[in-house]
């Protein structure tokens, strides 16, 4: 496939890339610094601000699939979602976050935790991006969220996907590392199971 990827020098965004590369992908690396982005034959870099629909739009276009690996700040994931409809391109994955993920009927994560206001605001950024994306009819979306937990760790290839609530294991841990989350992300854009939906996983 050719995919777009943008973010793609973060902690998952490059997970993704590899992931993407080491499949036979052809990606245009979408970032604002993209001489962070390893060399490869199969990686075209592009520069660009998430926040300028018009010109990200442009970079978008012609590409088989859309994956964005973009942290939250309030109002960005909107700019995202418009940029990927003026492109014309109808497969998009969302790098999600955990927060919107049940722990019980009716109780979200993020409702759990005491924060301080920074992180808060991004969590809640990531309930909306959510939100907008199941109020779109144009787009065959899929907002994958993490574990509560991600970070480095090993490729495993093993875990357990979900849907909106959150996976845990034995001793009620949520964690991922960030190579199987790209190996799952991959593994939907590959064979798609989740259109128009959340899921999200966990060991």
């Amino acid at each position: 496939m050719n995919v777009a990827l943008v973010g793609a020098t973060g902690n998952i965004g490059s997970k993704i890339l590899a992931e993407l590369v080491s499949r036979g992908h052809s990606v245009t690396a979408i970032a604002r610094n993209p001489e962070k982005v390893p060399a490869s034959g199969a990686v075209r870099t592009e520069t660009a601000d998430a926040s300028d629909v018009a010109a990200l739009a442009t970079l978008l276009k012609r590409h088989d699939a859309i994956v964005s690996s973009v942290p939250f700040a309030p109002g960005l994931s909107s700019a995202l979602i418009a940029a990927v409809k003026q492109s014309g391109v109808k497969r998009y994955i969302m790098v999600g976050g955990a927060g919107s993920l049940e722990v019980a009927p009716g109780k979200l994560l993020k409702d759990t935790l005491t924060l301080p206001d920074a992180v808060r605001q991004i969590i809640e950024e990531g309930t909306a991006s959510l939100n907008r994306l199941r109020a779109e009819d144009e787009l065959d979306w899929t907002f994958f969220s993490p574990a509560a937990e991600i970070g480095p760790g090993e490729r495993t290839g093993q875990f357990r996907l979900g849907g909106d609530q959150l996976v845990v294991d034995a001793n009620r841990k949520s964690r991922i590392s960030y190579d199987d989350y790209a190996i799952a992300l991959v593994d939907e854009l590959e064979r798609p199971q989740h259109i128009k939906r959340r899921f999200t996983i966990a060991y």
